[in-house]
């Protein structure tokens, strides 16, 4: 079977615009300007250029995902390993390579995310490890499951799942809708599993022991509707879509991993339909090294009113007159705090009560 490729009728659907130029404020809708490698429905390998004849910038597709963001120079050097990563080594010899490249390592930051999210995805389909090494170890399944039981009418024939990681519950969304699903994420690795997925119906992932030993881990992964599936590299504060596109927006365990939560709130108000729905989940776990002290959403400032918890200082922001309208069209409609547990190794989870609000865009104030 050949690689997964982007697909022609969802590109042509969702008009993905130059993020150079929205960021001053234009749009200019992408084109397909270079198949390398592909045919007239899909690109695996190509090229996608910007339509305004003053900007013309080019944007990579690498194995069927597109790669549409402002800094793709300052991107594509700080990711480099996850592009000539390679997923077709023995397990032994990916073992001799870590052992070599030692902890701390570019080669060992990568296969840690792929174990805790592989796991944290897809660990509930390993019919082997069925938990069993683990008690407590959860996966991102039971937070969706909760999410939609909260949205009994469903998600819209236009989704997009923000942050999608290596595709679940893009997957889930997939198999519950009848439109097009777009996953996005700004790790490229972790989209390349997903389209892995894809391709091959099951995935293969490094399961960390503890330390830098791993167990290489194969198994089925089947879903339903594929072909409306799509995995982009976006960035989840500055997507590059008109307003208005999709239908409904999950971003779940994002918001804390964001240069800036506000304008992902922002955006995902801009681009939902007229009384779409937004299904958002956060630990409030928030990293001075991803999110700027200023910009977190609680986690400081006990002296305010919300007296710095992060749920309470969302519900202010959605709901303040001084708020953007954005956001105040964002109107709440269901909150509950669910637990999940990340799995770090055999000895080893951390244990997050993620918090899941539902809202709907409203057309007018």
């Amino acid at each position: 079977m050949e690689v997964s490729a982007i697909n022609h009728t969802h590109f042509q659907t969702l008009k993905p615009l130059c993020p150079v130029c929205r960021l001053t404020a234009l749009e200019f809708p992408l084109e397909i300007g270079r198949v390398i490698k592909g045919n007239a429905d899909e690109v695996t390998e190509g090229i996608l250029v910007c339509s305004n004849e003053h900007c013309r910038s080019e944007f990579p597709v690498i194995d069927g995902i597109p790669i549409i963001l402002a800094n793709l120079r300052s991107y594509v050097s700080q990711n480099f390993l996850s592009f000539i990563f390679r997923n077709d080594l023995s397990a032994a010899i990916e073992s001799l390579l870590g052992d070599c490249a030692g902890p701390g390592s570019a080669f060992d930051s990568l296969r840690q995310h792929l174990s805790t999210y592989c796991f944290a995805h897809y660990g509930d389909l390993d019919a082997e490890e069925l938990f069993s090494r683990q008690s407590g170890a959860g996966t991102i399944n039971g937070l969706f499951k909760k999410s939609m039981a909260l949205v009994p009418e469903g998600l819209g024939d236009c989704i997009v799942d923000i942050g999608c990681s290596v595709g679940r519950t893009t997957f889930e969304l997939a198999s519950q809708s009848d439109g097009l699903v777009l996953g996005i994420d700004l790790n490229f690795g972790m989209l390349k599993v997903a389209k892995d997925i894809v391709n091959k119906g099951r995935i293969t992932y490094p399961l960390r022991r503890e330390g830098i030993v791993y167990e290489r881990r194969s198994f089925p992964a089947d879903f339903k509707n594929l072909n409306r599936i799509d995995f982009w590299v976006c960035d989840a504060a500055a997507l590059p879509f008109e307003g208005e596109v999709f239908s409904s927006a999950v971003s779940f365990n994002v918001l804390d991993c964001l240069w800036s939560p506000n304008e992902h709130l922002r955006e995902i108000s801009r681009i939902l339909q007229p009384q779409g729905k937004a299904v958002i989940s956060t630990p409030f776990d928030w990293s001075v090294n991803v999110t700027p002290v200023e910009s977190w959403l609680g986690g400081h400032s006990q002296r305010a009113p919300h007296e710095g918890l992060g749920s309470s200082f969302l519900r202010a922001l959605l709901s303040s007159e001084n708020s953007p309208d954005e956001l105040r069209r964002l109107q709440i409609l269901q909150e509950e705090d669910v637990s999940w547990n990340l799995r770090l190794h055999d000895r080893s989870l951390m244990q997050y009560l993620t918090h899941l609000i539902i809202l709907r865009k409203n057309v007018s104030l």
